[in-house]
């Protein structure tokens, strides 16, 4: 059994954290048995990372130079509004109503340095009509933010949503940035066919990995253009220069990283990209568009209200509830460990789970109809 909580779980919080695998709980203990063995070794230390970047690269069509290893989503983001200047005409960040918390965060941020934020909403089907986009988008707009998969419902904007955004940007001059933390892992993402300029996201959920790190996609053809004012000696072109009399940043994507890499972080993470890549995306993939398939298909069967848009979802559906915080514990209560946001309860689906943690999943909701809207 690749996963010891499996089968006493029903694991279904994939959207929120990934279940550990053996071999990650082996590279943890791998690193941490080193550690005590020789203290310190940066050359092992770094080359995990690099190992690190090599797979995310693979995972998502890039080339290795193309991948920034950060400490966090967030850090990724922030690098990369660092680097962009809202002193001008071209001040306007668009950013999309699927986007989790800190997207929307760090780019209201920029307001002192003179970015304006505007919101791309939701039409009465949770979904993000091309349209809005089109309206918003024009010289003014310096990037849209899009989220692949929206963390509140499991709305998802599909590849030819997301490459009409990106030619709609690139028309009037501006950038993309793309969310996949939510999904990556559990689907197959091409950066390069869908065109986008940037990703970011993180490996604890779908990825297998654990907090403390994130990665960071940029498009080569921009690295040399963009300069963050947010660094590091881990994003210099010479690490081992060690200068404090000048900030020299990396011609790849590590001018977006900042200091000391998460160590222990990429040795977990590099196990659980591992797995990912062993495994199979597309298979994964079609595993999971399966339970998804069937948990939509069953939930209706049952009268759940489903807020999950049907027709472009991600690996998460969502179900509307009255009281989403109780009915996550009354669940976990029967070892049925889901989630939820917005009212909704979700539950997010991998390749780890099958048709018989659906079933306990619907047992324990009828048994609990009552917190159901």
């Amino acid at each position: 059994m690749r996963f010891a909580a499996l089968p006493r779980l029903a694991y279904l919080n994939s959207g929120s954290y990934g279940l550990l695998a053996d071999s990650v709980q082996a590279a943890i203990h791998d690193y941490m048995a080193w550690r005590i063995e020789v203290g310190a070794d940066w050359d092992a230390w770094v080359e995990r990372s690099f190992a690190f970047g090599g797979k995310l690269a693979r995972l998502i069509g890039a080339e290795p130079d193309e991948i920034a290893v950060t400490g966090s989503a967030s850090s990724g983001i922030n690098s990369l509004a660092s680097a962009l200047d809202f002193s001008g005409p071209r001040n306007r960040v668009l950013v999309s109503n699927y986007e989790f918390p800190t997207s929307g965060q760090i780019w209201h941020a920029q307001a002192p340095r003179g970015a304006v934020v505007q919101h791309i909403e939701e039409d009465g089907d949770r979904r993000i009509p091309l349209e809005h986009f089109e309206r918003a988008i024009d010289e003014r707009t310096a990037v849209v933010a899009l989220s692949r998969v929206c963390y509140r419902h499991g709305g998802r904007l599909l590849d030819e949503e997301v490459r009409e955004i990106v030619k709609m940007a690139h028309r009037h001059g501006a950038l993309v940035i793309l969310d996949c933390f939510q999904s990556l892992g559990a689907e197959t993402i091409d950066v390069k066919a869908l065109g986008v300029d940037f990703v970011v996201g993180g490996t604890y959920k779908y990825l297998l990995g654990t907090a403390g790190i994130g990665y960071f996609y940029a498009r080569r053809e921009l690295i040399g253009k963009l300069v963050p004012t947010m660094s590091g000696w881990f994003a210099q072109e010479r690490i081992g220069a060690m200068s404090i009399f000048e900030n020299e940043p990396s011609h790849t994507a590590s001018r977006f990283q900042a200091g000391t890499p998460p160590v222990l972080p990429c040795y977990a993470s590099d196990a659980g990209l591992g797995m990912i890549l062993e495994l199979g995306p597309q298979a994964i993939e079609a595993q999971v568009n399966a339970l998804t398939a069937l948990a939509l298909e069953r939930f209706a069967e049952q009268g759940f209200q489903i807020a999950t848009p049907i027709a472009a979802h991600g690996p998460m559906i969502a179900i509307r509830s009255t009281d989403a915080d109780a009915l996550v514990r009354r669940l976990i209560e029967r070892q049925i460990v889901t989630s939820h946001r917005d009212g909704n309860l979700r539950a997010g689906f991998h390749f780890y789970n099958d048709a018989g943690d659906l079933d306990r999943l619907i047992g324990a909701l009828n048994d609990n109809r009552e917190l159901l809207a």
